[in-house]
């Protein structure tokens, strides 16, 4: 049997690497941070990392989990409800719900599990959901576990979101989900008027702040803080890989009782092992950083102000972004490739994207900024793609 599948298999990934698309790791062999080396000896400057903050090696983080090793343990061996909870994941919890202003807190072991255990303990066949377009494959996963019916509009579009509403009402209960921020183009989720519509048509709202948490608002609190909506928002999701430390685990917080019901029915958190206590040590003593400086915020707030301003003086194509995340427009999927290859000639670390992952005709390059990133990193990033685009043709020389 399997000689005819091990063929089929064969055969499919031929055709992805045919396609172009097939994935091959980079292997680095120093901590994730700036400045990077692989394994092939060349140092380069990591502009695709989700380490928005920089904490990815951060010493103060290093030291809590180090200290948790040894009056923790290493691992639990179990799920939460059976024997996996200790006072670490409790305080972390408590940590996360005062960061976001909401009411509690749940921990999974990654936020796809976060989102994959959301919608079927919550929403029934006779209940909507209505999501974006360009939501998570984690949030499209989790809706297709759901009975609930689905609706979906294009990304960002209010008007299309208030005839999917129109249409919800023939349904009991009603969720609007949308990342906060939209890891391709960087842009936020209009939030504001998204609440404004789920009041009128009585929805309620998840925001997955995954790219934003940590980013987005004076002081990092995602969505709900740039739109002056912390607390009145019924669900969040988010992750401790990106902005937060960059290890494992993920979360949903927001109102007690869907909280309660997540504990009692949320399939990931029933039946997933607890997260190490290391990593809840390390994200309690984040969210104890976070509460006593903005530091790493203000500071990434302004690199990505710098570079994307240096960026569209040079002649650049870059999407408006209010995120970390910077899109480099070529719009041509062999372009952006060539476009990848050449920039880590320059010891530049970025990738191009393209057909699937974006829309046909609107390959780019994604330029992920970070805290960690220093004037001089910045000064260099630039020069490269200045050097790269005139070379590729993408700039006049």
């Amino acid at each position: 049997m399997y000689k005819d599948f091990q063929s089929f298999l064969s055969n499919e990934l031929e055709s992805i690497e045919a396609a172009g698309l097939f994935k091959r790791e980079r292997i680095i062999t120093t901590p994730q941070q700036a400045a990077i080396k692989v394994s092939t000896g060349q140092e380069v400057l990591n502009f695709c990392a989700n380490n928005y903050l920089g904490l990815s090696n951060n010493a103060e983080l290093i030291k809590a989990s180090k200290e948790a090793l040894d009056s923790h343990g290493f691992g639990m061996s179990s799920v939460r409800f059976i024997c996996g909870t200790q006072d670490l994941h409790i305080e972390l919890e408590k940590k996360i719900a005062e960061f976001f202003g909401t009411e509690d807190s749940i921990l999974y072991a990654a936020c796809f599990d976060a989102n994959g255990g959301v919608f079927e303990p919550l929403l029934g066949e006779e209940d909507a959901i209505i999501s974006d377009s360009l939501n998570h494959a984690s949030i499209i996963d989790g809706v297709r576990l759901c009975k609930a019916q689905r609706y979906r509009y294009a990304n960002a579009d209010m008007e299309e979101l208030e005839n999917c509403l129109k249409l919800a009402q023939a349904q009991r209960f009603r969720l609007i989900v949308t990342d906060g921020v939209f890891s391709m183009d960087g842009n936020v989720a209009p939030l504001d008027k998204i609440y404004e519509l789920a009041g009128k048509y009585n929805a309620m709202i998840m925001v997955d702040e995954s790219h934003s948490a940590g980013v987005v608002g004076n002081t990092g609190r995602g969505t709900t803080e740039l739109y002056d909506l912390r607390g009145k928002v019924e669900i969040i999701t988010g992750t401790l890989g990106k902005a937060f430390g960059g290890a494992i685990g993920g979360f949903t917080t927001g109102k007690k009782e869907i909280i309660a019901m997540l504990r009692q029915r949320s399939r990931p958190y029933l039946f997933s092992n607890s997260i190490p206590p290391m990593v809840a040590a390390s994200g309690i003593a984040m969210f104890n950083m976070m509460s006593r400086t903005n530091e790493l915020q203000d500071k990434l707030h302004n690199n990505t102000k710098y570079f994307v301003e240096k960026m569209l003086a040079a002649g650049f194509d870059i999407k408006p972004t209010q995120s970390a995340i910077c899109a480099l427009m070529l719009y041509d999927a062999k372009l952006s490739q060539d476009f990848a290859a050449k920039m880590l000639e320059e010891g530049i670390y970025v990738i191009g994207f393209y057909f699937p992952v974006v829309p046909k005709g609107q390959a780019r390059i994604r330029i992920q900024i970070s805290a960690g990133h220093e004037p001089e990193h910045l000064d260099r990033a630039i020069a490269a793609f200045t050097k790269v685009g005139k070379e590729l043709g993408v700039l006049k020389s």
